[in-house]
């Protein structure tokens, strides 16, 4: 059983991104199970403050028994979310980059306009830094406000829906 790790940059109950994870994880291959990381208690990196606090440890640990990653980024300003980013930045510190380097990982995103390219383009640069072996192929960007999602936050939509599915496929193939 491969074993995935999901962080939403969106901290909302309703989130589409976190929406998207909560897909994932329900329809999740054979072979492979999901968990959803809570950002919600994630303290801001500080390197004042070397040693991690519960949540931060939480994470650690999380990704340290994660074969890969699905990143969903939602699009503050044509970028990355702060608690996406900040959570990057937490892992990013541990000695060699070990719980980062060399993952294989899936993006999927939700937003307005372009449905988080631009952000997801951004995040894909910072992978480059992170040594994170980002999935090329399938792009998962949807619009966050049209009806592809119901008031909970989830797909509804079917196109977006085998997308999601596609993309899962594709990760376990390489991990």
């Amino acid at each position: 059983m491969k074993k995935v790790l999901a962080i939403s940059g969106s901290l909302r109950a309703a989130s589409r991104n976190t929406g998207l994870l909560r897909y994932a994880q329900a329809n999740a291959p054979e072979g492979m199970s999901i968990e959803i990381a809570d950002l919600r208690d994630m303290p801001f990196y500080n390197a004042d403050f070397p040693t991690p606090t519960p949540p931060v440890t939480r994470l650690f640990e999380q990704l340290r028994a994660a074969d890969g990653l699905l990143l969903a980024c939602t699009e503050y300003n044509y970028s990355i979310a702060p608690a996406l980013k900040n959570a990057l930045d937490w892992a990013s510190r541990e000695k060699d980059n070990h719980l980062l380097a060399g993952k294989p990982t899936a993006l999927c995103g939700a937003a307005g306009g372009m449905g988080s390219s631009r952000a997801q383009y951004h995040l894909r640069q910072v992978a480059v830094f992170l040594d994170l072996r980002v999935l090329s192929k399938p792009e998962v960007f949807s619009n966050a406000f049209g009806e592809s999602f119901n008031a909970a936050g989830d797909p509804v939509d079917e196109k977006l829906q085998g997308q999601i599915k596609q993309q899962l496929q594709a990760l376990l193939a390489v991990l």
